[in-house]
């Protein structure tokens, strides 16, 4: 089975609500698996995005399991937050920290699912020490801090290493030019989670919240679209089930 997580930081920040109104009315194919949070600190990352503040607020407007990814130093400050916003998965980057399974634990005992994110460069063979700490591993299709990059070819190769190197015992995410061009090679080389943002929230998505304007037909119209892309994201994912 395949899961996906439409990626917030693609979307447009001053719809959030209305956004996970869409999301938390579909049904079917057209519901996501979980929504992805980058919360990022412009230290590790040189993009500064939204705090744990944000899943608070937005907590209550869905039943959707939130999946956070921290693309932040120092992430063993932002576990307790989470907890209390409601989240039920953590990633963490190998990179950012120097202490791995101790923040892996601590995820853990917070009752979160706990992951970790590797960036392009760092090599799977990385992760071997801490295979048995972790619930899921989000390798990076794009370098972090950006949404809309295009997705770099050799993650394939990755997420086979990856998938041989893990069988069964871990989830396997994929974060960064996921699309319906390259899904269903994703979930044949390993990957059984696709984080999507670009392909999923259109430019005009992204931009007409702040032309304030009163066209609700077009607004219905615009969240029937993404409901649309992500339920044909899920059919070009599955493709590999009928392969």
């Amino acid at each position: 089975m395949v899961f996906l997580a439409p990626s917030l930081l693609s979307s447009d920040f001053a719809r959030f609500g209305e956004t996970l109104a869409a999301f938390e009315g579909a049904r079917g194919s057209e519901r996501p698996d979980m929504l992805h949070f980058d919360i990022m600190d412009g230290h590790f990352v040189p993009n500064l995005t939204f705090g744990t503040g944000l899943l608070c607020a937005l907590r209550d407007a869905t039943e959707i399991p939130f999946d956070v990814h921290l693309m932040v130093e120092g992430a063993e400050r932002y576990i307790s937050a989470c907890k209390d916003c409601g989240a039920q998965r953590v990633a963490v980057h190998l990179e950012a920290t120097m202490h791995l399974p101790r923040l892996l634990s601590q995820i853990r005992e917070a009752g979160m699912l706990a992951g970790v994110a590797i960036n392009p460069a760092t090599p799977i063979e990385s992760l071997s020490w801490v295979v048995e700490s972790m619930d899921y591993l989000i390798i990076m299709g794009v370098n972090p801090g950006f949404s809309g990059q295009s997705f770099i070819p050799t993650t394939i190769d990755k997420l086979r290493s990856a998938s041989a190197m893990l069988g069964s015992r871990c989830s396997i995410v994929v974060d960064g030019g996921v699309s319906t061009d390259n899904a269903a090679e994703l979930c044949r080389a390993g990957a059984d989670v696709l984080v999507a943002g670009s392909s999923l929230f259109s430019q005009h998505e992204r931009s007409a919240g702040g032309q304030k304007n009163n066209e609700q037909e077009d607004s219905k119209k615009d969240y029937r679209q993404l409901l649309s892309r992500l339920s044909f994201l899920r059919k070009a994912a599955t493709k590999k089930a009928i392969e």
